[in-house]
């Protein structure tokens, strides 16, 4: 992607990282994040108006700390260094940093001791979100305290002439109020950035380069159903037109009735080439006594693969060059050190589960954006609001909501009882305030009376968050009138449940999905 105006971030790993680069692009600047190791030739061609360090969970005084060139200081446009990225400025800039002997996580206040720049209109103090365990000892030469803590008696630095600027807290968290007024003083009073970044200009930059990139190849579109995969090919057709062939596949892991509203969709309202194959039967039978989660996610990436090349070969003006995804960053950083030396979560079958060799090169649109960001390039290409508010999807699908062996008696309750779930909270009008919402089928029996009768019955976990992002997320408080409503319906309306338990974990630590 090419901008006018570029914002770089180096990513050290931190976990916040990609929260960045979302906080700067809502204030109407493009921003990439690049690997701390980029080169500092590729620095200098990619011309950005200013770098923001990331943080890290490494300490700056490690034998494999990440460390960018120092060459970066030499380009003379302004540096922000948010945690790491202060501690690495000072270890590179002739500080020091050591051990804090009181650790900072969680809320402090910010006492602003200078704020005429990056501090600016603070009002002398503010709430903020620590994350360290080091802290600078001594400061470079040149450079000046601007702000402390009741703990730390430096939280902030500058260098006046050479606008270098570092903070030991997280202006990107939504945990720290004034991080957005931070991130903007940044951006327009430091950098001098102009703004008007949107959506529209990705959609003009990124069906430029699909051009470019495509040429006269064909793409087939792996079309799940999901928000991120349709978005994807209708901006696809909008670039490449009949050069795009959508190929969607019935897994038989899907929501209720989500492949035959995917295909009236597709063909009747946006008039994109489409082909659906019912796959269910292959991919149960190659997920038969599969548990393990990481498993069942890689022979669903295969399985997704070797139907995708086998019905490719069929249609017309074969063979296809490209295959197109909708994967998003949060997939990426979830899945692997893709941009920095962070840390394994779990692959997704549209990242890490694919096999190294397949016949496709993959077109990924939306590697580089976040959820919101997708729904509003669906809206301006017209996709109908109704489908854009849909809850995120594994791309699994209901494999990974069921925990354990994947059977058909299994998904047909968790299948059930899902659609029960999101249909109260639909009838609720709550469904919009959520983030995710959904059923997973657990590994335990209960006993239970129904009529006269004793059962024993699978147990149903329901689970819904808020969340602006996916990244962190909090469970929903629902009303307990609709929780007994939907607990009500599910064991009275499916048969082999007779427990509904709501899951009230937050990530971190878990995770949204189970598996």
């Amino acid at each position: 992607m090419t901008a006018t105006e570029l914002i770089l971030v180096l990513d050290f790993g931190g976990q916040y990282t990609q929260l960045i680069a979302r906080r700067v692009r809502e204030l109407g600047v493009y921003s990439e994040i690049h690997p701390f190791n980029i080169p500092f030739e590729k620095i200098k061609a990619l011309n950005p108006i200013g770098i923001i360090l990331s943080g890290s969970p490494w300490s700056v005084y490690d034998a494999q700390a990440p460390k960018s060139s120092e060459q970066i200081y030499s380009l003379n446009i302004p540096i922000l260094g948010i945690c790491y990225g202060l501690q690495l400025i000072a270890d590179q800039l002739g500080g020091k940093v050591g051990r804090f002997e009181k650790k900072e996580f969680g809320k402090a206040i910010l006492k602003v001791d200078k704020g005429d720049d990056l501090l600016a209109g603070l009002n002398g103090a503010t709430t903020v979100w620590m994350s360290h365990g080091d802290a600078l000892t001594e400061l470079p030469p040149g450079f000046e305290p601007i702000a402390h803590s009741e703990n730390a008696p430096i939280c902030a630095i500058r260098h006046p002439e050479r606008k270098i600027f570092g903070v030991q807290f997280h202006p990107e968290v939504v945990h720290t109020p004034d991080g957005k007024t931070i991130l903007s003083n940044f951006l327009f009073k430091v950098c001098q950035a102009k703004g008007g970044w949107t959506s529209a200009h990705f959609i003009e930059e990124a069906t430029r380069e699909m051009r470019e990139r495509v040429g006269p190849g064909r793409v087939l579109c792996a079309l799940s159903g999901g928000v991120d995969s349709s978005v994807a090919a209708v901006l696809l057709h909008k670039a490449i037109g009949d050069q795009l062939h959508c190929i969607h596949i019935n897994n038989g892991l899907m929501r209720k009735g989500e492949s035959e509203q995917v295909v009236k969709m597709f063909r009747d309202h946006f008039h994109i080439p489409l082909t659906s194959i019912d796959a269910t039967e292959l991919f149960l039978t190659r997920l038969v006594g599969v548990t393990d989660p990481e498993q069942k996610r890689k022979i669903i990436g295969k399985t997704f693969i070797d139907v995708f090349e086998e019905e490719s070969r069929k249609l017309p003006q074969s063979p296809f060059n490209f295959l197109a995804q909708g994967t998003l960053y949060p997939d990426v950083i979830e899945s692997v050190s893709f941009k920095g030396p962070s840390v394994t979560i779990k692959t997704h079958h549209n990242v890490g589960g694919l096999p190294e060799k397949m016949q496709f090169e993959l077109v990924e649109p939306f590697r580089e954006l976040f959820k919101d960001e997708v729904r509003d390039v669906g809206r301006k290409l017209g996709l109908p609001e109704s489908f854009l508010e849909r809850h995120p999807f594994p791309g699994p699908g209901l494999a990974v909501r069921i925990l354990g062996d994947v059977t058909p008696e299994k998904l047909h309750l968790v299948r059930e009882a899902d659609e029960i779930f999101v249909e109260e909270i639909r009838n609720a009008g709550l469904y919009q305030e959520l983030w995710q919402a959904f059923a997973v089928l657990l590994p335990v029996r209960s006993v239970g009376v129904m009529g006269d009768g004793r059962t024993y019955d699978f147990t149903v976990a329901l689970r819904a968050v808020t969340s602006v992002d996916g990244m962190t997320a909090d469970w929903a408080r629902l009303p307990d009138e609709l929780l007994a409503t939907v607990s009500n319906r599910i064991i009275n309306e499916v048969r082999g449940i007779n427990r509904v338990v709501y899951d009230i974990s937050t990530k971190p630590p878990a995770t949204i999905e189970w598996e």
